[in-house]
């Protein structure tokens, strides 16, 4: 993050307190937590692809939005880091097609094996209940960036917000 720009910066702040906000926002509808999970700021983890920085932004959004998780420390601590892997992975995709695959991945191996932990413990029926819980999450989370957060990154493309991979930063009059 040598090169991080204080426009950056800002932008993954904001991108992180509109993570916890969307969260919230979504829990009142029980929609954040468990096997099928349509966290509407989880839309927000392709953004890395345009803004690297805002991997970090995701990560500290990701850790308060997962003070409200019924699994505990656990998944604050490896939850959150999902989320960081996988904007940090999204931030090296060379297409924005690409660019839901690394958050489906991650949540879905990582999430999905903290619920099989927390429903099996490391038992005989680890494996079958890690599956899956593991394509659960994925296909969740994978829906989630390629309904709203595929739209998101060519809205901001088009806008201007942000150039296409490879182009510079336009200049505010």
């Amino acid at each position: 993050m040598k090169n991080t720009s204080l426009r950056d910066i800002v932008f993954s702040a904001l991108v992180g307190a509109l993570y916890v906000v969307l969260c919230y926002f979504g829990n009142i509808f029980g929609l954040n937590f468990g096997v099928i999970q349509f966290r509407f700021a989880e839309a927000l983890t392709v953004l890395p692809f345009l803004c690297p920085a805002t991997a970090w932004g995701l990560f500290v959004g990701c850790v308060l939005a997962n003070l409200l998780s019924p699994y505990g420390l656990p998944d604050l601590i490896f939850g959150s880091l999902a989320t960081l892997l996988a904007g940090l992975l999204t931030a090296r995709c060379k297409s924005r097609w690409m660019a839901p695959l690394p958050p489906a991945l991650c949540n879905g191996l990582i999430v999905g094996a903290l619920l099989a932990w927390y429903e099996a413990g490391f038992t005989a029926a680890f494996p079958g209940v890690f599956l899956f819980n593991a394509l659960s999450v994925g296909i969740s989370e994978l829906l989630v960036c390629c309904i709203l957060g595929l739209p998101l990154l060519a809205l901001l493309t088009q806008t201007g917000v942000f150039p296409k991979k490879g182009e510079k930063i336009r200049e505010i009059p």
